[in-house]
């Protein structure tokens, strides 16, 4: 039960207020809660949204993640994952190759392949248009949740077309929902130092946009905890909330907190090591505070960790991604979760922290359960 004298004592008052009443956090109510000392009261503000939305209920699917290329001319600056052309370590899978990946369900009889991967400056749209097609015709039934919207813009420019009509020719080949990788942070000032060469904020967003426009929900990403301040993520998050104003088509936000072991991007001591385990749960808090038109917040466990993960479900969270199989770009970076969950594990890892596992679709639609 949330206590209305605490929050007047830690000068969130008109806050509480607002939340109580469902009412929209403005950015300033949003650095209030980022500068509180107190991380419970805000975690606690955050659980009641949640449980006011979901109940006891946390979200899992049954899917495997693909990731066809390392290879990308992007070169972003905190990212483990990217190789050269000719670099050692480079590569790029075969359209039978992936074909065999999703066949290959490892015991697992997921409903989603999630695939993404590098800007390859070579494989035109007729690749990726067959691929998609390949996987529908050998598994009719599993949703392709494919690309980002900073992939879509690359194959906008290798084709000479429009990302809409990109977009509309991926969708007729079999493409039903997108991630929401490539947002990284919106702030120019950011982004032109850790993505100088990737899509703007601006084309991010667009892009997402179209595709909600043509019935593709996506997903929607910020990667913290580097060089960015707190007024980037807040800007970050307001957005993102004004496109969802716009199109609607976003099901979860998904924040991705930066590794440090393998990147290039080197961070002072306050930014790393264990004591960063709050800030990420702060973030956690606040996106489910200022998102209120947003229904889901994912605690990607194979970024955050399995453990941190479980707590970020009492600060706002109510999903926890999937199985995953093979997750490389995490791993990459330095992630040291592992490459995927059984599904037994997936449903301990929620019903130890006390909720109720509820296995979804894609679309967040509840299934029965596979066990």
């Amino acid at each position: 039960m949330l206590n209305a004298d605490r929050y007047a004592m830690l000068g969130l008052g008109e806050i509480f207020d607002k939340v109580t009443a469902g009412e929209r956090l403005s950015l300033e109510d949003g650095e209030l809660l980022y500068n509180c000392p107190d991380i419970t009261a805000v975690g606690a503000l955050a659980h009641h949204v949640r449980t006011r939305m979901h109940g006891d209920r946390t979200y899992y699917v049954l899917n495997r993640q693909v990731n066809y290329t390392n290879i990308c001319v992007n070169g972003c600056l905190f990212c483990a994952f990217q190789r050269e052309r000719g670099q050692q370590g480079a590569y790029v899978m075969q359209p039978s190759d992936i074909v065999d990946r999703v066949l290959d369900d490892k015991g697992t009889p997921f409903t989603e392949v999630h695939i993404v991967g590098g800007c390859h400056p070579d494989l035109p749209l007729e690749w990726f248009e067959d691929v998609i097609r390949r996987i529908k015709q050998q598994r009719p039934e599993i949703v392709v949740k494919a690309f980002t919207a900073v992939e879509i813009a690359h194959f906008a420019t290798l084709a000479g077309i429009g990302t809409a009509e990109v977009l509309a020719r991926l969708k007729a080949a079999g493409l039903e929902s997108m991630p929401g990788g490539g947002a990284e942070i919106f702030a120019p000032r950011v982004r032109e130092r850790i993505c100088a060469r990737k899509a703007t904020a601006q084309e991010w967003l667009r892009i997402a946009g179209e595709a909600h426009g043509l019935g593709i929900t996506t997903n929607c990403t910020m990667l913290f905890g580097h060089i960015e301040s707190v007024d980037d993520r807040l800007d970050h998050l307001d957005r993102l909330r004004r496109q969802q104003d716009v199109s609607g088509g976003f099901n979860c936000f998904i924040p991705l907190p930066f590794l440090t072991e393998n990147s290039l991007l080197k961070l002072p001591e306050d930014r790393r090591g264990e004591h960063v385990g709050l800030d990420r749960l702060r973030t956690i808090a606040v996106s489910r505070l200022l998102l209120d038109n947003i229904p889901h917040i994912k605690a990607y466990w194979v970024m955050m960790g399995i453990k941190m993960a479980q707590t970020a479900l009492y600060f706002g969270a109510d999903d926890l991604d999937g199985t995953i199989v093979e997750e490389r770009i995490g791993q990459e970076a330095g992630a040291s979760s592992g490459q995927g969950l059984t599904i037994s594990s997936l449903r301990h890892m929620i019903t130890a922290s006390g909720f109720t596992p509820v296995q979804r679709d894609t679309h967040f639609n509840p299934v029965e359960a596979t066990l």
